[in-house]
């Protein structure tokens, strides 16, 4: 599946929020959507049911935690959120890694690839939401924002993007 493709089948209610604009959020909606498929082929092998359960709860949770701290009021709140989607981040990597065996080593590589990906942003995005609470009491200037934005940016070479958001192989 290739992203590109994948963006063209996301709801335009999702795609109209200001939140997609988020590189996280949208990578987090695309590990779930991808971690549909890894759950069903893990449940397939009794030995991973529990990780098959973990791991989507897991996944879920990234963007969930990701929607609710973009909605709160105060860089504080947002950064708490965003840990707690880092901590999903972390926690995905760790079942991907133990499914492994069953997603085949394409698949695993790929999802590590990418929740790595997504742990990049996050760790970048806490402490620039701490940091941008505290700002928004002063009377800082407009391009702050800009400048912070762009450490939202992603960090991988974009050959190692482009290979992430590509061809996601399929379990």
């Amino acid at each position: 599946m290739r992203f590109e493709e994948w963006v063209k089948s996301v709801s335009g209610e999702i795609t109209g929020d200001s939140l997609w604009k988020m590189e996280a959020y949208r990578l987090a909606l695309f590990a779930a959507d991808l971690g549909w498929r890894d759950v069903t082929k893990l449940t397939g092998d009794r030995r991973t049911l529990d990780i098959a359960s973990q791991l989507y709860r897991a996944l879920g949770s990234i963007e969930a935690n990701i929607s609710e701290g973009y909605s709160r009021g105060s860089g504080r709140d947002r950064a708490r959120f965003y840990e707690y989607a880092l901590g999903s981040a972390r926690e995905s990597r760790g079942w991907y890694y133990k499914g492994r065996h069953v997603l085949g080593k394409a698949v695993a590589a790929h999802r590590l690839r990418l929740v790595t990906q997504i742990v990049r942003l996050l760790l970048a995005m806490v402490p620039d939401q701490r940091t941008f609470g505290s700002l928004l009491k002063e009377d800082s200037p407009a391009y702050q924002a800009d400048q912070d934005q762009a450490k939202l940016e992603s960090p991988l070479k974009s050959a190692e993007r482009a290979w992430l958001l590509q061809d996601a192989p399929m379990s």
